[in-house]
């Protein structure tokens, strides 16, 4: 795309503000964060429930940006750039999206449905991609904002989109409908997902549907309650298993690791075979199946191309790798859409200044070779990556085109030299198209651990976070806690994601939480909750500012800060209202103030009180008392050293409960973790970490035979027990044991049999399909933490702080 700001003018119906209507756009951007951000970017200031993107347009235009679509124009860059004022900045992304799709003529498949999308997306991908030159949603950009930037990357040289459509309420779809102008539809399913947006299934189903408007043809499995609310102008292609009248008729034939489908189609049969036995994913093969017959591929093509189907892996994972370095394992595609997204990924949590890219030939750009890799430089470069390992025949020949560039003509080639190569102290983005094998990399550079593993969502954290934020007045500051290792989720990786996001505080418990986290280069302001005098020197050292809770502590923190000369170094306050835990107590109050007052040392930054029962409203009353002693006491304390620090008092269930309250800033906890105490919130609250494991061993026992320690279990029939490798160790609590708990294993619940051991525990898998090496889910969406903490008489903070240090953390992003 390159585009003059004349030309975008009247698409969107913008008024221009500016010194330059004529300067030429190649890239648009949403996210003021991104490296890939240039003079030649048009930047568009969105404005949703949790974020105005116009706080961003000045720090853009010092980086260079020069083109804006606003709203209104920020008063700090009044006549220094180009702005297309708009009513609605959003809305004009998806005119201006919808207008460019019009200037292309070409099939356009679009899909939506409940559940597999993005796979349907990915294997059409594979399965046309020999014949066409396709442009398709980057991972699941499905969304208001990420259809049309998915469209905006169309070029010339495109002849098939493949696009997917999500949405979660109604008055959404027309839309995306506008945007996308699909010529061929695919409706995946309708399930429960977002069903809290829709009054009924009716309104769901009517929803969807209106992404088919105007096609050509829609693909669906055929179902009498979707064809109810189906145009009957809308002509359709349909599959079943179960009706006859459909157009294609199948019987699945399943084995252990694949399925025969067996094929009916226009009085001829032919048998298809996908290397998968899961109903979804027989599903979703059978819509890619339909969208080859309805392109009129041979029988013989089909055949050897599905045969070839492969598990998509729709996440960006962040892994611990040898020698200090952090993997980003992208290692299943290679499109440049989706290599600007892993380089923003990888700038949103990268541990290491040191950047290494991993990188295969790439293909389906629409763009000439010499082009294409000409724009892979320029987006390497502006993400400032240190060293590129090019694999591949084609990208070799552009070695001087990337900074420091070794290049390799195959995996295996890299493989074989990997050992002379430094890899330490950086983080590395290993991304490649599929038939690289680039997951062989991954395995090779991943830190050795047990199979058993933590993987923590930074999607549904971002997604809370900007749950919590949604209720805060727009001045109010959000300080976020990230003390016991993110609550057992994990340290750095979740501070990188709360600065990318620019919270304005972290908060941690000990000095020693604080300075992990600024070696390894967190620069938002951390307050230590719990600084032990000893670590006061350490604290100063990493510029880490305490919260001062007791006159002895603050007189030995006020003599370390003379003996170093310090100049206002910031400081919190802690008030006892009421949790009787820590802080200074109203009779303190005056001693206080005597002992700060006029002192040049130090600097209150904030004054801060700790609700007792914020969580239970049958002692609200005890509540609004503390809230009302902080008051008293925090403007005591204000009057008299003549300060206006922020002050605030209300935790994660304080936000929803006591909202008058907000003061100056609020402290986000476990409601961050996706575990709310209010049943209604929970709903809309996503879980952010799931703890899994495999099966390592199955055995057979007779009735009267005994499992573990002590025989506490005893067969009563013949009785197949697998053998989980997690065990108190890890955090499983013992009295998780003996028929209290479960597991889940191919969406069933293994109930757990015996003792739980230090590193094993026992599940009874008798009426469960399953083998050596399959999954199993501990806990997550299914059981929660909450409901193990209700089992067990405690409380989800104790669930989750106790997963040992040993437990690998994943960490990925849909």
């Amino acid at each position: 795309m390159t585009l003059s700001i004349r030309n975008i003018i009247p698409i969107i119906k913008a008024t221009f503000v500016g010194i330059n209507d004529i300067a030429i756009v190649d890239h648009i951007s949403i996210d003021s964060r991104s490296l890939q951000n240039s003079e030649s970017t048009l930047f568009f200031a969105l404005v949703g429930p949790n974020n105005d993107g116009h706080k961003f347009v000045a720090d853009l235009f010092e980086k260079g940006v020069m083109n804006f679509v606003v709203n209104y124009i920020p008063s700090n860059v009044q006549g220094k750039a180009n702005f297309l004022v708009v009513e609605n900045s959003v809305q004009a992304l998806q005119t201006f999206a919808t207008t460019y799709r019009s200037d292309f003529n070409f099939p356009v498949i679009g899909i939506t449905g409940s559940n597999g999308k993005t796979i349907i997306k990915e294997w059409l991908n594979f399965l046309l991609s020999p014949d066409y030159n396709i442009i398709r949603s980057p991972k699941s950009y499905n969304s208001q904002v990420g259809v049309p930037l998915s469209v905006l990357g169309i070029n010339e040289k495109h002849n098939l989109g493949i696009f997917e459509a999500g949405i979660s309420t109604i008055n959404e779809m027309a839309n995306l409908q506008r945007i996308i102008q699909p010529t061929l539809g695919v409706l995946s399913n309708i399930g429960s997902a977002h069903n809290e947006g829709f009054h009924d299934v009716g309104e769901k189903i009517k929803e969807k549907l209106k992404l088919f408007s105007s096609v050509e043809v829609l693909i669906m499995n055929k179902n009498r309650t979707i064809e109810a609310f189906l145009n009957p102008k809308i002509n359709t292609f349909t599959w079943s298993s179960e009706d006859g009248k459909a157009d294609v008729f199948v019987r699945a034939k399943e084995s252990p690791d694949k399925t025969e489908l067996q094929i009916t189609f226009q009085k001829l049969c032919f048998k298809i075979m996908i290397p998968f036995a899961d109903q979804a994913s027989i599903e979703n093969a059978m819509h890619c199946l339909m969208v080859l017959l309805y392109f009129k591929y041979d029988h013989e093509t089909i055949q050897h191309r599905m045969a070839m189907l492969y598990p998509v892996e729709m996440r960006l994972k962040v892994k611990n790798g040898v020698n200090n370095t952090t993997l980003i394992d992208d290692s299943y595609s290679s499109d440049f859409q989706s290599l600007k997204i892993a380089l923003d990924f990888l700038e949103s949590q990268k541990q290491y200044k040191k950047k290494t890219l991993i990188l295969s030939d790439i293909f389906q750009s629409g763009l000439v070779t010499e082009e294409l890799y000409s724009q892979v430089s320029q987006v390497i470069v502006s993400n400032k990556i240190n060293r590129v390992i090019a694999i591949g025949k084609t990208i070799s020949g552009f070695k001087s085109k990337f900074p420091n560039c070794l290049t390799f003509q195959s995996t295996a080639q890299f493989l074989d030299t990997i050992d002379k190569i430094t890899f330490e102290n950086e983080t590395i983005l290993i991304k490649g198209a599929r038939h690289f094998h680039f997951e062989e990399i991954v395995a090779t550079l991943e830190e050795k651990t047990h199979e058993t593993v933590l993987e923590i969502n930074l999607n549904a954290i971002s997604h809370n976070l900007n749950f919590y934020k949604s209720k805060l007045q727009p001045e109010t500051k959000l300080m976020v806690m990230v003390k016991a290792f993110s609550y057992g989720n994990g340290g750095f990786e979740v501070a990188k994601l709360l600065s990318h996001h620019k919270v304005d505080y972290l908060g941690v418990a000990f000095a020693d939480e604080g300075i992990s986290l600024k070696n390894a280069e967190i620069e938002l302001p951390i307050m230590v909750l719990n600084p032990e005098n000893t670590s006061f020197a350490a604290l100063i050292q990493h510029q880490l500012e305490p919260e001062i809770y007791s006159l002895k502590g603050l007189t030995a923190f006020l003599k370390i800060a003379e003996q170093k000369k310090l100049k206002n170094f910031p400081i919190h306050i802690k008030l006892d209202t009421g949790m009787h835990r820590l802080g200074f107590e109203e009779e303190h109050i005056d001693e206080l103030i005597a002992i700060l007052k006029n002192n040049t040392n130090v600097q209150i930054k904030s004054i801060l009180s700790h609700l007792a029962t914020s969580d239970d409203m049958a002692f609200v009353d005890f509540t609004l008392a503390q809230i009302k002693l902080f008051e008293k006491l925090s403007s005591q304390l204000m009057n008299a050293l003549q300060i206006k620090p922020i002050r605030h008092i209300l935790n994660t269930s304080g936000i929803s409960n006591f909202p008058q309250a907000q003061y100056d800033m609020v402290r986000l906890g476990i409601g961050l973790y996706g575990v709310s105490n209010d049943d209604d919130e929970q709903k809309l609250l996503e879980n952010v970490g799931t703890l899994k494991s495999i099966i390592s061993q199955i055995r057979t026992i007779k009735a009267g035979e005994s499992v573990g320690y002590g025989r506490r279990f005893m067969a009563e029939k013949t009785t197949k027990i697998a053998t989980i490798p997690i065990g108190y160790a890890d955090g499983i609590s013992r009295h998780w044991g003996n028929g209290v708990g479960y597991v889940v294993i191919k969406n069933k619940k293994a109930p757990v049999v015996g003792s739980v051991c230090m590193d094993m525990l026992m599940v009874d898998i008798t009426d469960i399909d399953c083998k050596e090496g399959t999954d199993v889910i501990i806990f997550g969406e299914n059981p929660t933490v909450s409901f193990i903490a209700k089992q067990l008489g405690t409380i989800p903070y104790e669930i989750m702080t106790s997963i040992s240090q040993r437990v690998k953390r994943v960490f990925y992003r849909e």
